[in-house]
């Protein structure tokens, strides 16, 4: 059975300043997108979801339906703010989605083989598909979960902090802790040079260049799904007056973990990642994917 891609492509970009799941950064305008679904298609997934805010649905079939037609089965998961958040809560007031967790439940029904889970606006490279395409495709433990981990000093952006979810593995390879670290960034640090930190109310926290980070590259069996949904349920209750809450993948993991409810296999890849926080990453997007084009890493012409 063919493992199935789920996009997260709701987010509002706000430190962008505009839609850059669907910006174009490949030679000939490809999205980021694009290369993940190339990826995709070359390590053996049959199909992709869309998960989007239902004002871009007509932006992504007219930019992906007609190129990918014959090559994957295509699907949209609208994430709405009322979206699984019980009904007795009434009113959701809110403007910004829930998060990413909630982005990976809207696709609940959509979905029904195990399934891997990206930021559509991150490159992650050919080496990350296949690892979790294989897994999802060999393994048959329903409680054994995958992500694909990358060295901190290779995920941060010359322009500003970043997110990450900051992983802390055992000597088996699995996933102890994910935490969502929102502010990381390098600092000067003296005669010591630069170091890695994240930036908390209470202060800052050196990280080691090789910590591996979350991506937001995640494989799952479908039978995850009642679990985020009840976790959820019992989030938004207890959040639904705080407007920014957000409900993470890697909240979710962690509290499988917790409860020994599901373990997760770390798959640490050194191979190559770029993503798009701010506008000035652009042009070094750019760049990167010329580069691997004239390597000969992808055609000239992705379709």
């Amino acid at each position: 059975m063919q493992p199935t891609l789920l996009i997260l492509a709701a987010g509002m970009g706000s430190r962008y300043g505009g839609v850059k799941q669907l910006d174009q950064f490949g030679p000939n305008g490809e999205t980021i997108i694009d290369y993940s679904l190339f990826d995709a298609i070359r390590a053996g997934f049959g199909k992709v979801v869309f998960i989007i805010r239902q004002e871009l649905r007509a932006d992504f079939e007219e930019v992906f339906g007609q190129k990918l037609a014959g090559k994957i089965d295509v699907d949209y998961a609208i994430q709405a703010l009322s979206s699984y958040v019980p009904a007795e809560l009434g009113e959701v007031k809110r403007t910004k989605p829930w998060g990413t967790g909630h982005a990976m439940l809207c696709a609940k029904d959509h979905t029904k083989t195990p399934f891997a889970v990206i930021n559509a606006d991150d490159f992650y490279g050919l080496e990350a598909f296949q690892l979790i395409g294989d897994f999802l495709t060999t393994d048959t433990d329903n409680q054994l979960h995958a992500m694909v981990g990358y060295e901190v000093k290779n995920t941060l952006s010359e322009n500003g902090s970043v997110s990450r979810g900051v992983c802390e593995v055992n000597e088996n390879g699995n996933l102890v802790s994910v935490i969502e670290r929102t502010k990381i960034y390098e600092k000067e640090n003296g005669l010591e040079g630069r170091r890695i930190v994240y930036e908390e109310p209470e202060g800052l926290t050196p990280l080691s260049p090789d910590t591996p980070v979350s991506m937001n590259f995640w494989g799952f069996k479908p039978t995850v799904f009642p679990l985020v949904q009840h976790q959820f349920e019992s989030y938004a209750i207890a959040n639904i007056d705080s407007p920014k809450a957000e409900f993470y993948i890697p909240t979710v993991m962690t509290n499988l973990i917790q409860t020994d409810l599901g373990h997760c296999k770390v798959f640490r890849s050194r191979s190559e990642w770029f993503g798009v926080t701010y506008p000035e990453d652009k042009p070094v997007v750019q760049a990167a994917l010329k580069r691997l084009h004239d390597e000969g890493k992808y055609p000239e012409k992705l379709w």
